[in-house]
Parts: C-alpha cells; structure tokens; sequence
C-alpha cells in the first residue's frame, strides 16, 4: 500500500472515530471508544511498518 492509501484509510478511520464520539453517550464510554481506536490505529501502524 502506498502513502496515498495509507492517508485514505486513516482519514476514514478518524472521520468514523469522531462519528462514534459524538453519538456515544456518557464520558466512560466516550473514553473506552477513543482508547480502542488509538489502540487500534497503533496496532496497525505496527504491522504495517513491520511488514514494509
């Protein structure tokens, strides 16, 4: 995957974050979303530079 698909997806994952963000009630949970995304992008980010 080149440097363009790899802003595509996370420009896709940071819009649908910050959709769940706001239709997610309560603060703990609006806590739990961000730190699954952020784990996920991480992990991601991981494998694919462990992988290029």
């Amino acid at each position: 995957m080149d440097n363009w698909g790899v802003y595509a997806v996370v420009l896709m994952v940071v819009l649908l974050a910050f959709y769940m963000f706001k239709k997610v009630a309560g603060c703990l949970l609006k806590t739990i979303v961000t730190l699954l995304g952020l784990a996920a992008l991480g992990v991601g980010y991981w494998f694919w530079t462990s992988v290029s």
